[in-house]
């Protein structure tokens, strides 16, 4: 049976009490990444600027180049902005930031 501390649940904006739950490192090492790529403040980037962006700081072992970066750029992005970490920009097309808290 697999350690189910290599797994994390992750939710989606569009699906509020759908939870799956996904690879603990990915999901980090891809969390962490866009979390350093997007501004405190609206607009922000798209979402296909962003995931350039986010390549470099990337872990080789975990994304061998940026091998379904992609996929799971957007399992991080709809789990944070189900969580209220990020959210899009106010008018299309998407765009993401980080939400700060006062």
């Amino acid at each position: 049976m697999p350690d189910m501390s290599d797994r994390i649940e992750v939710r989606n904006i569009a699906s509020p009490q759908h939870v799956t739950r996904v690879d603990r490192a990915k999901y980090e090492a891809m969390r962490h990444a866009l979390l350093a790529v997007l501004p405190d403040t609206a607009p922000g980037p798209t979402v296909a600027e962003a995931q350039a962006a986010l390549l470099p700081h990337l872990d080789a072992m975990l994304f061998p180049d940026g091998a379904k970066a992609g996929w799971w750029m957007k399992c991080v992005q709809l789990d944070l902005e189900a969580r209220g970490v990020i959210a899009q920009g106010p008018k299309p097309p998407v765009r993401l930031h980080r939400v700060t808290t006062a």
